[in-house]
């Protein structure tokens, strides 16, 4: 057996060599996995059926052991008059990997568990009140008092890292009575899975 089939069956074994414990992380599995596929194509290698898996959808031309899953969307056509309790439906999308954001509803939808940071951010008359929803708790809270009426418009924004389940649901929305936020690229809702 090569020195590269023997260093990748004890890492894919968990094994150690003299005492110091060889890393054993996704990584490091994965780029000796390359390095079978490519550089021994012509050996014999026994394999489990986790690393199997791997080496198939390495193979395959797959190297995302984990969906990618993150959202950018805002409200391009036309400013939105919102009344009280209103989902925020964010019209223009520029981004949509794994498809957990409906631009019908307003809603994305989490598609894989995990962390994800949310962020929104709007351009807005004053006197407006908008909560970042996790199914149906408030986790975030964006708002500019009337005291700023002298203002026309002014930017505010909110950032929110949560730990998500799949099939969880997360939205903006208009906490106050009727408000306004302002369109063409100025006011937009994203998100991302972190890890």
């Amino acid at each position: 057996m090569s020195h590269t089939l023997l260093a990748i069956s004890l890492i894919l074994l968990g094994l150690t060599i003299g005492g110091n414990s060889l890393q054993t992380g996704t990584e490091t599995k994965v780029d000796l996995l390359k390095s079978l596929i490519y550089d021994n194509t012509k050996a014999t290698v026994t394999l489990d059926s986790v690393a199997l898996k791997q080496l198939i959808q390495f193979s395959s031309g797959s190297s995302n052991f984990r969906q990618r899953v993150s959202f950018s969307v805002y409200v391009r056509r036309k400013p939105l008059m919102l009344g009280g309790g209103q989902t925020v439906k964010y019209d223009a999308v520029l981004t949509n990997d794994g498809n957990g954001y409906d631009d019908r509803t307003g809603v994305f939808t989490c598609p894989v568990a995990g962390t994800y940071m949310f962020v929104v951010d709007s351009l807005s008359k004053p006197d407006i009140a908008l909560h970042l929803k996790l199914n149906r708790k408030t986790v975030g809270k964006l708002y500019v008092s009337i005291a700023y009426q002298k203002t026309p418009l002014i930017q505010m924004s909110r950032t929110v890292v949560l730990k998500l389940k799949v099939g969880d649901h997360v939205k903006v929305e208009n906490h106050g009575g009727n408000s306004y936020i302002y369109h063409d690229l100025s006011s937009g809702f994203n998100g991302v899975l972190l890890y």
